[in-house]
């Protein structure tokens, strides 16, 4: 039974969890902040471990030839992204000053447009997208954290490249893909254990949000959430089409705001003292496109997925083995 109605749910196996940890988090702040194996498990300190392992996992099944591939999906995703959310921001910021429009400044836009979360991404791509999907996520994870906000807002001289952040996403991949080459057992044995991962992912995930912070950013977060959503999406879809020849739903997917994203515009504030004013309306804003979006976009993904094709769920006509994807026949 419950098994039944999560697979009905789009990308169930991690919004049901996700929505389950929100509440707990929300209602019960410190329930999964006992210690020991119940706080590494379920809670947002988890969350990383676990995608760890799917990235590892993931990893096992990819195979070297593949890598161009992945580097031009990614690649594509991650400049659409941060082109759309720079965009926007600058011409807020140069249309309407530092106080913006709609109570949204250049600062809160950019910090909420151009990072995307990294669990949602990888979750959703296991549900409707193949390893080379899957395997985008360390490109996409460039976006998070202040860097390309900075560079953005034309102050990123004051701001190192994450390599390492970079880095550490590549690890578990490049481990798992290694080991994978070499022995195609090893990516019989830990290729399908990837899935059973991904309601611990999307739980740690909801764990690390409070949905009062829905409320605290007010209409203006809502507004941002669906600009990230709708104006951020609609863009990317766009370039994910016609540049790299997809359907289109690895566009929706990054169409979120990372929960990291939350500490950018204190980030940037330090590195540009001018902004101190604006960040903290914006944090509390950028809060709520993580909620908002980490709730929607699989939703939404889902219903373009089927409806359009991809990798899981293709329709007549559509060969998902090359790169460039034709219309599907009538």
């Amino acid at each position: 039974m419950i098994m039944n109605f999560v697979k009905k749910v789009p990308a169930g196996m991690m919004v049901v969890p996700l929505l389950l940890g929100c509440l707990v988090n929300t209602i019960f702040p410190n329930a999964l902040q006992i210690g020991g194996i119940t706080t590494a498990t379920f809670s947002s300190a988890g969350g990383s471990c676990a995608l760890g392992i799917l990235l590892f996992c993931m990893g096992t099944t990819l195979k070297l030839k593949e890598m161009p591939m992945v580097l031009k999906r990614g690649g594509t995703l991650l400049l659409a992204k941060f082109a759309i959310g720079a965009l926007l921001g600058i011409i807020v910021g140069k249309c309407f000053g530092s106080g913006g429009i709609l109570g949204l400044s250049a600062l809160a836009i950019i910090s909420g447009v151009t990072n995307s979360n990294g669990s949602v991404y990888y979750s959703l791509m296991t549900e409707y997208g193949d390893e080379k999907d899957c395997a985008c996520f360390p490109v996409l994870a460039l976006n998070d954290g202040p860097f390309l906000t900075l560079v953005a807002l034309g102050t990123s001289g004051l701001a190192d490249i994450p390599i390492m952040s970079l880095v550490a996403c590549l690890v578990p991949i490049l481990a798992g893909m290694i080991l994978g080459n070499l022995d195609h057992q090893v990516a019989d044995f830990f290729g399908p254990v990837g899935g059973a991962i991904i309601p611990f992912t999307g739980f740690a995930l909801g764990a690390g949000i409070n949905l009062v912070n829905v409320i605290k950013g007010g209409l203006s977060g809502i507004i941002l959430g669906l600009i990230t959503i709708f104006v951020g999406g609609a863009f990317i879809v766009a370039i994910d089409h016609f540049v790299g020849g997809r359907p289109g739903y690895a566009g929706w997917a990054v169409a979120t705001t990372a929960g990291n994203a939350v500490a950018v515009p204190a980030a940037v504030a330090l590195a540009d003292p001018s902004l101190a004013s604006v960040a903290e309306i914006a944090t509390v804003q950028v809060a709520a496109s993580v909620v908002l979006s980490a709730i929607l976009v699989p939703f939404i993904t889902g219903w373009w997925a089927k409806k359009k094709g991809c990798p899981k769920y293709p329709l007549p006509g559509q060969d998902f083995s090359k790169e460039r994807i034709a219309k599907p026949s009538k």
